[in-house]
């Protein structure tokens, strides 16, 4: 089994380094400045070969911020071309009367918690002592009228008092005990507090409140219109002091941290084709950008004039200065591994120099051994074929067994003498 592409490129970043120590040590006695560079063998492996096909770059995903609630541009940011990042401003809608009624609202539900604060504390200590002074002053009131009716009682069976002064001292008595039940029930009600269902419903009219407080926000967060996800502003639909109804466009965002690359490619192709197949991709307009996608999905319904089907090929992006390298609407050439199995050289990916449309490869010729063993380079033009795994075929007067250069072939020009390092061989089995 070979090695993976992770762990490869460890292996060949580490022996680089431990060449360039060699290098600096052996540095004095080398009579010219010799470059140093990392060679690996070339092998042959059996693949399918490669057929060309020609797509058109698409952003990952393309989305059309629209407005949410109705109302007037205050502020708008989303400017076309630049980066913005997920949840990002893209415009500020007038929040004047919004403000307004959530203060509001907010005032009434402390007004409602506060009234639910009080039935649940039940009264205060004080009013506690005011209602137990208030029934014991009626009880003494009661009791001095009982006494006194029953000294009139006593003085009418003698016939020292008349019957209207007995009358009346009953009347007193009645009045009396009526005002200590009174005051005794009000105790009662006082030391019991607030009843379950006064306190169920102050409950309910706080979170009745609360409901529209949460609602008054929702509606004022939506006043800020954010960005969706990491992209770059595509369209702007609207300006400051624009009016936006609901569901109005104000923006176009797309993420072009990963491509999609659809291809139309015919039935009988499609059919041959494997999902997480690594593939080739060139773009004609960028002869230097040499990528590598993968086949992530085949869309079933297809264009019933041309009777192709899109293929779609996920390629990661790189920006530069600010600027994707791959834009949206540019044409892709993909090589896709949909021809018959054939032997071929297969070289590292970095072995590869590109040079406007050239691809070529430096191969050590009349190797020398030494400390480090030397040689000599020549430029060798290629044609790439399909990738294997982390290789790529390739065509051109190139065999098994050769050596070409992995690391610092990036400067060297033909028939360049070089001092040589050997990478460990990442071959997989054919």
């Amino acid at each position: 089994m070979g090695i993976c592409g992770k762990n490869r490129r460890l292996i060949l970043a580490a022996t680089w380094m431990t060449v360039a120590l060699v290098q600096h040590h052996l540095a004095w006695s080398q009579p010219t400045e010799t470059p140093l560079v990392l060679v690996q063998e070339i092998i042959e492996s059996k693949a399918p070969s490669g057929r060309p096909f020609v797509g058109t770059v698409q952003p990952h995903r393309r989305v059309v911020v629209g407005a949410a609630i109705a109302g007037r541009v205050e502020k708008f940011v989303a400017i076309a071309g630049t980066m913005i990042r997920q949840g990002d401003l893209l415009a500020q809608l007038r929040t004047d009367t919004m403000e307004i009624e959530l203060k509001a609202a907010q005032a009434e539900l402390e007004l409602a918690r506060q009234a639910l604060a009080e039935l649940v504390n039940g009264a205060r200590p004080e009013e506690i002592e005011e209602a137990k002074a208030v029934t014991d002053a009626a009880r003494a009131v009661h009791e001095a009228a009982q006494a006194q009716l029953r000294r009139l009682s006593h003085l009418a069976a003698t016939g020292a008092s008349t019957a209207a002064d007995y009358e009346a001292a009953q009347e007193k008595a009645r009045t009396a005990r009526a005002q200590l039940h009174a005051a005794e029930a009000v105790l009662r009600r006082i030391q019991a507090g607030a009843r379950p269902e006064a306190i169920a419903q102050a409950k309910a009219r706080e979170d009745l409140q609360q409901q529209r407080v949460h609602l008054l926000e929702n509606q004022l967060s939506k006043h800020s219109i954010r960005c969706p996800f990491d992209g770059i502003v595509a369209v702007e639909h609207t300006d400051e002091g624009a009016w936006l109804s609901s569901g109005d466009p104000v923006c176009e965002i797309v993420d072009l941290a990963t491509v999609e690359i659809e291809v139309p490619v015919p039935a009988e192709v499609v059919a041959s084709l494997e999902l997480n197949t690594s593939v080739r991709v060139e773009f004609p307009g960028f002869p230097r950008l040499l990528m590598t996608g993968q086949i992530e999905r085949v869309i079933p319904v297809g264009d019933p004039r041309a009777r192709t089907y899109p293929v779609v090929i996920a390629v990661s992006n790189r920006v530069a200065r600010g600027i994707p390298e791959l834009l949206a609407g540019m044409l892709a050439r993909v090589e896709l591994p949909v021809g018959p199995s054939v032997n071929a050289p297969v070289v590292p990916k970095d072995a590869l120099v590109l040079n406007g449309e050239k691809r070529s490869v430096f191969v050590v010729e009349s190797l020398q051994n030494g400390s480090p063993p030397s040689g000599r380079v020549r430029e060798v033009m290629v044609e790439l074929g399909v990738e294997v795994g982390d290789q790529i075929q390739v065509k051109g007067e190139l065999h098994a067994g050769q050596h070409v250069v992995v690391l610092g072939n990036e400067r060297l020009v033909d028939g360049q003498q070089v001092r040589i390092g050997f990478a460990d061989d990442d071959r997989t089995d054919s």
